[in-house]
Parts: C-alpha cells; structure tokens; sequence
C-alpha cells in the first residue's frame, strides 16, 4: 500500500472544486450516501444517486438542492439486487465517461429469516457485493474513458471482526444475520482491494480505493427532513456516544476524501481518524485479513461466476 502523504491537512468544510465531473453514488439518498452526495454536491460536480426508490431519490436532491446552492444532482434508477438490470441502468446514465462512483448501497438484516434476491442470491451478500462486482463490469469502459477514474467501495467496522467461509459464502448453512451482514461488508472490502492489485498489474489508469464511516449513528446525525429526522429527544440520549462514535455526515467524510484527494492512492484504506471510530478522515493500515490475496483470489472467481461475468470485469 501507498502512503503517499496520507495524512496531510485536509478540510472537510472546504472541499477542493470538482467542477465538470461526474459522480455516482450508489444508496445515495439515504444515511452515508445522502451526506457523500450531498457533500461532493457542494464541489459543482454532477452527482448521480443510484436509488432503486424514486420518491426517496426526489427527497434526497430536493434536500441537497435547499443546502447546496445550484447543485447538479440527478438519479439513476438503480437496483443492485436485480443483476440482469444493472446493464440498462448504467446505459441510462447517457455519459462518456464517469470520473468515481462511490458502492456504497447496501441492505443490512437483524433478523431472520434468510431472504434472497431476484437472481436466488441471499439478499445482502448478494446485494452488497455481488451487486457491486456485477456493476462494475458495466462501468469499467465509462470509469477507464476518465482522466483518472477511482471506484470508492464503502466498507465497515463490522467487517474487522468477520472472516469469509470460502465453502458458505451465502451462508445457507449457518444463517446469522449480524455475522452475514459483516461477511458481506468484508467481501467488498477484499473485492476493492484485490480489483486495486489487478488493475496496477494491468496498468490500467483508474483507482480502486476503500473507505469506511468508523461509527456513525442516526441519533447523532444533523437531520435532513424528510431524509432523516432525529428527535431532540434521541439526540441528548445519543450525546455519550458521541464521544466515541459520530453522526453519519461525519461517517461519509472519508469517503468524500477517497474520492476528492489527488493524494489517495489505490489500494488504500481511509477511515475516522480517532481509533477508526470519529474524526477527520485519515489513511489507515489495511488488515491482513482484508488484503489477503488468495482468499481474495477465490473470491473474484466464485463471484464472477455467481454473476456470470468474465474475471476482467470489463476492464483490459
């Protein structure tokens, strides 16, 4: 991993101009992704929200419009849990070329039973990455068409106590929904590091970084009604937290910096400075468990062939 200047002084209230780029998000009309968009919105980017949901989507560009005078903000009809529609829906994009997207969707279950997709897959692996992995493919040709293209996957805290069982990655053995959530954040976490290392060998010029939001929670996150409201109630009984973790507009800083800093390279790991839990955004040590190559390696074929994709994904 590069640690090209990692940790120079960023501001994340002062966000260098990104004026004529395109940005996609996927989830973006919601939790980190709403504040990811909002944020880079405020660059003079275009930003494309990627929301299966269209009445959610028009709440969330009517809430950026009000905050961020003359954003570009647009949606995608999105739904990663739907792989056959992936194709169209990035036809639909009508670009010729996209500077990031930001795999940040994802559906997280507390509680049984399993359920699974469209295509048969259980919901969150498949959704979280498969629907990713399968993505990529698609925009590889709009991402390699860019100046220097980065793809940002969104990973989480949950995955750092998780490891893939390489025989049940879909657990259809052994079903907990905490623990297959935190497996599925850990295979895209894997996934964006393993896609950083083939690109660098293919000498390809677009980025694949990851980042994670540390601990971000909604009771402490500054409410965007109709996107989300927190009570004052939730908001005192969430102050103790605060110390330790965040508010989700905090959460999406290092993913904003993964894809604005000129400085980031691919293959590194941005989180919350304090502990990985709060905190300006900072590059970080990449567990061994998520850079392993070889599980990283088993992983890439079971997908491409879970999706029924060529192991290039789209990129030569």
């Amino acid at each position: 991993m590069s640690s090209a200047a990692p940790n120079r002084p960023w501001n994340v209230h002062r966000l260098p101009s990104a004026e004529g780029r395109t940005f996609l998000v996927t989830g973006g009309n919601a939790g980190i992704g709403y504040f990811v968009a909002e944020q880079l919105a405020a660059t003079g980017a275009v930003v494309v929200l990627g929301s299966r949901d269209p009445a959610k989507a028009a709440a969330a560009m009517a809430s950026i419009r009000s905050r961020v005078a003359g954003a570009h903000v647009r949606h995608l009809q999105l739904d990663l849990a739907d792989l056959s529609s992936l194709k169209t829906a990035v036809d639909g994009l009508d670009v010729d070329h996209l500077d990031a997207v930001v795999f940040n969707a994802g559906v997280a279950l507390d509680d049984p039973p399993r359920r699974k997709t469209e295509d048969g897959h259980e919901l969150m692996f498949g959704t979280n990455h498969l629907g990713h992995f399968a993505l990529t493919r698609w925009l590889a040709p709009l991402l390699s068409a860019a100046p220097g293209g980065r793809i940002v996957t969104v990973g989480s805290f949950a995955a750092r106590s998780e490891r893939l069982d390489l025989g049940d990655l879909q657990s259809a053995r052994d079903y907990r929904p905490k623990r297959t959530y935190g497996r599925s954040k850990l295979a895209q976490m894997s996934f964006g590091f393993e896609l950083d290392r083939r690109l660098r060998a293919g000498g390809g010029t677009v980025l694949s970084v990851v980042a994670h939001p540390g601990g971000a929670l909604d009771s402490l996150t500054p409410s965007r009604p109709p996107v989300h409201v927190a009570s004052p109630g939730e908001r005192l009984r969430a102050l103790p937290a605060g110390l330790l973790v965040q508010g989700k507009d905090a959460g999406a800083w290092p993913v904003v910096r993964a894809v604005l800093d000129p400085e980031v390279r691919g293959g590194q790991l941005w989180g919350p400075r304090v502990f990985g839990l709060r905190g300006a955004p900072r590059c970080e040590p990449v567990p061994s468990h998520m850079a392993d190559p070889a599980v990283a390696s088993r992983l890439w074929a079971a997908s491409a062939e879970l999706v029924g994709t060529d192991a290039h994904l789209g990129f030569r």
